[in-house]
């Protein structure tokens, strides 16, 4: 299977079985999404969005449908913005951001608490970003904002920084369960040849 989000196929059947087995036991998609992403140095985000990405192809691609084998998994529908919705949006998180705080902030702000509007508000703004940044300046120049070139670059830049840094902290999270796990195995083997040596003593 082709990665998505960065998922091989064995853990993209991990995260299926954690899902499964976690509605069976009652538990919501947000819960688990959070559980699993700790479980597996993983962020939230990041967990949920694979999901649903396998969600969308459970029944046009033959490789998810294997990998789901039966089970009846479910999204939660997405309710896409709107034009005039995206705008507002657009103008809330630009006024927060006008009182000095960072992108991120002001989305967390603006959600208050709520973790699927924070993702949501999240994802719109970068996507708006990356491909409308004219629409951004546009919306910041009615509103009497006016962000030179250079901030722009500066929050792309940010945004690439903190990508970055989630990689090289899920990293350095595997690396450390890897010689974690290298040590146990290798004191087990060191307890197993003393008490062999012991023996050969005796």
């Amino acid at each position: 299977m082709n990665k998505i989000n960065g998922y091989t196929e064995e853990e993209a059947k991990s995260l299926v079985e954690y899902i499964w087995e976690g509605k069976q036991a009652g538990k919501t998609l947000t819960y688990l999404f959070a559980a699993y992403g700790a479980e597996h140095g993983r962020a939230k985000g990041s967990v949920r969005n694979y999901y649903y990405a396998l969600m969308k192809n459970r029944k046009k691609d033959e490789r998810v449908v294997k990998l789901l084998d039966g089970k009846q998994l479910s999204v939660e529908q997405i309710r896409e913005f709107t034009e005039e919705e995206t705008d507002r949006v657009l103008r809330s998180i630009l006024a927060e951001k006008s009182k000095g705080v960072s992108v991120r902030r002001a989305i967390c702000n603006l959600s208050k608490g709520d973790d699927k509007l924070m993702l949501r508000l999240q994802n719109k703004y970068r996507n708006v970003l990356k491909k409308q940044p004219e629409r951004i300046e546009a919306i910041a120049a009615e509103m009497g904002i006016r962000p030179t070139e250079k901030s722009f670059l500066q929050r792309r830049l940010e945004t690439e920084i903190n990508a970055l840094y989630d990689r090289l902290t899920q990293s350095l999270k595997q690396e450390n369960l890897r010689l974690s796990d290298e040590n146990a195995r290798l004191r087990r083997e060191n307890e197993a040849l003393k008490r062999r040596a012991s023996f050969k003593e005796v």
